[in-house]
Parts: C-alpha cells; sequence; structure tokens
C-alpha cells in the first residue's frame, strides 16, 4: 500500500508529549505536536514525524507493479512532490505501487565485499543488519522501478547514492554466472533541484539501472529546476505553480506503464547477454 503523504503533520492525543525525531538531520523534539520547524537544519515540521522504537524494514512477499522512491533528504521538499505527482498517475490508472522515503530508512554504507574478493559480493547481500536487503526483495518482486532525486553537487543524493550503491550484490549476479533478478524491468528518473545538474543527476542514477538490466522508458527521464537567479527559498512555491513539472512528471509515470503492460521481462529473458562493469 503507498504511504501517507509526506505533507501530513502527525498529531497525538492532547496533553501527551512525546518525542518527535527530524528525519533530514535527526534532531529529537519532545511535545504535543511536531515544531513549527527544526532548530538545527530548519527543515519545516512536516519532515516530524513520532519517534517509535523502529523495526527493520520487512517484505511482505507480496508481488507489486512499481518500486517509487523518494531520494531526498527531504521527504516532504520539492522532490517529494516529483513523488506525490507520480503516486497520482499509479494511483489514476489502478497500478499497485509502493512508495519509500529513504531518510525514513536505515541503509548502511556498502561494505565493498567486492574489493576483497568478486565471490565475496554475493546476494542475499551480507549486511542483513538494515532495511536494505527487504529493498533488494522489492526490487526484485516489482516489475519497474521509479526514482526521483534531487539535484546534490551536479549529482544525486547522498542517500540515494548509498541506495544504489547497495544493489552491487545484484549486479554481481551477473559476474558470478548466475541468473539476474532485475533483468527486463522498466525504469523511470525524475529530478529536481535548485539549479544546473540535472541531465547529469539522471545519467548518474541511470548508469546503476542500465547494468542491472533494466531498460528505461521511452521518454523515461523528466527534470525541472528553477534557477541560481532565485533564492532557493522560493523554490517551493515555484514548483508547486508549475505546469511543466506536472506534465512532465505525469508522462514519465504513464511511460513506464505503458511500457510495463508489454511485459517486455518476460518477453527478453533469457535472451540477453549481461555486459556491465
Amino acid at each position: 500500500m503507498p504511504q501517507t503523504k509526506p505533507e501530513k503533520i502527525h498529531l497525538v492525543e492532547p496533553g501527551q508529549n512525546i518525542p518527535w525525531r527530524c528525519h533530514v538531520c535527526g534532531f529529537i523534539f519532545t511535545g504535543k505536536e511536531a515544531p513549527k520547524g527544526c532548530p538545527v537544519c530548519h527543515s519545516p515540521s512536516h519532515e516530524f514525524i513520532p519517534e517509535k522504537d523502529r523495526a527493520q524494514l520487512a517484505y511482505d512477499g507480496k508481488k507489486f507493479d512499481v518500486l517509487l522512491i523518494n531520494g531526498s533528504a527531504h521527504r516532504g521538499g520539492n522532490t517529494g512532490y516529483m513523488a506525490d505527482l507520480a503516486e497520482d498517475v499509479l494511483r489514476e490508472q489502478g497500478v499497485s505501487y509502493r512508495r519509500f522515503n529513504l531518510n525514513e530508512h536505515s541503509i548502511d554504507y556498502c561494505w565493498c565485499c567486492y574489493g576483497v574478493r568478486a565471490e565475496s559480493c554475493s546476494y542475499p547481500c551480507r549486511n542483513k543488519n538494515d532495511d536494505m536487503p527487504a529493498f533488494h526483495e522489492m526490487l526484485a518482486a516489482s516489475k519497474a522501478v521509479i526514482v526521483a532525486s534531487p539535484i546534490n553537487w551536479n549529482s544525486m543524493s547522498a542517500r540515494l547514492k548509498v541506495f544504489l550503491d547497495r544493489t552491487t550484490c545484484m549486479e554481481n549476479l551477473f559476474h558470478l554466472n548466475k541468473p539476474g533478478l532485475t533483468t527486463g524491468k522498466i525504469a523511470g528518473i525524475l529530478v529536481c533541484g535548485h539549479e544546473d545538474g540535472a541531465i547529469k543527476t539522471a545519467m548518474d542514477i541511470w548508469l546503476n539501472f542500465q547494468q542491472l538490466g533494466y531498460v528505461l522508458a521511452p521518454f523515461g527521464i523528466a527534470f525541472r529546476t528553477h534557477g541560481s537567479e532565485f533564492n532557493s527559498n522560493t523554490d517551493r512555491e515555484f514548483f508547486r505553480n508549475d505546469a511543466l513539472i506536472v506534465r512532465h512528471t505525469r508522462g514519465v509515470v504513464s511511460n513506464v506503464i505503458e511500457l510495463m503492460k508489454l511485459d517486455i521481462e518476460s518477453a527478453l529473458k533469457g535472451k540477453l547477454v549481461p555486459v556491465c562493469e
């Protein structure tokens, strides 16, 4: 099931003080509701959610169509808005999907087992202590992935880079002469940022998925930037009143769905020659 939209502010019973965590920087605030903003990183109140004992993410084994990943440090920011737009299309077309905001999950850095010896980088991943094993299973179970990322220093976010690094164990199946789990699946890429770097960011993301055997949907990349001549605190208003970001994001998601309907994953099974680094 899709997750609740990140703009929602969580409330608790009157008179009950609970801890709230900023999922951008980790600051803990105690109160009846989320603070108006984070005093540490200045994120708005919707980045706070009640702090609870966070259980390790587990995949329930149910098949679904699209894995939607918001790779931003801000789950309710401008990249999150693109993910919201993507959700709208998936719901309208009756496509089963699961959305995840990476800043709500624990994903460790890749241990680089491959650097010790190729055989050490195996699937399932040797690191079973964080949320990434569940994401591995969902990548294998879904028919398509749509990734949204901000532009950070002309590339993807650090959170998304760590997520993609951790897919190495799936890519390495090809090098170990084992059947791949992602060959022929569909990918779509959404990029949002203040200024330059959108195409490079999209290509950096796509390079990872093409080496996992994914097929980029026709017109499968959408990006939108505001401009360095503007203060970044005006980005939110700009994007939420911009018709182009809506049209292009909806277009990418629709194109992913149309290609997914052709079931090229089944058609290509056993017919492709893995060529990856």
